[in-house]
């Protein structure tokens, strides 16, 4: 049996935009942005300013990819892995 679409009309099963705020970008969001191989000069350029999120709070890549001892990065896993020795994985916490 084909549904109709009024279903359309009810509410999402699950509410969106509740609950505390979360600062900085999610770092999968800033390394989809980039093409690999890439030098960390260019991300820098590129993403240096953008905060991401840490268990720590949000921090800038720049200040990240200064504690980082790679200068390239061939894939976007060998460049989650250097920001992830750096700032930890964890829960992140909210505003």
């Amino acid at each position: 049996m084909a549904k109709d679409n009024d279903d359309e009309s009810e509410d999402p099963p699950v509410a969106l935009g509740e609950g505390n705020a979360v600062a900085g970008v999610p770092l999968a969001r800033v390394s989809s942005r980039l093409s690999y191989g890439i030098e960390k000069s260019t991300v820098r350029r590129r993403e240096g300013e953008t905060k991401i999120r840490t268990p720590s709070g949000p921090q800038s890549l720049g200040d990240v990819l200064d504690e980082i001892d790679e200068t390239y990065f061939d894939r976007r896993q060998s460049f989650e892995k250097a920001v992830r020795n750096v700032i930890g994985t964890g829960p992140v916490p909210t505003e």
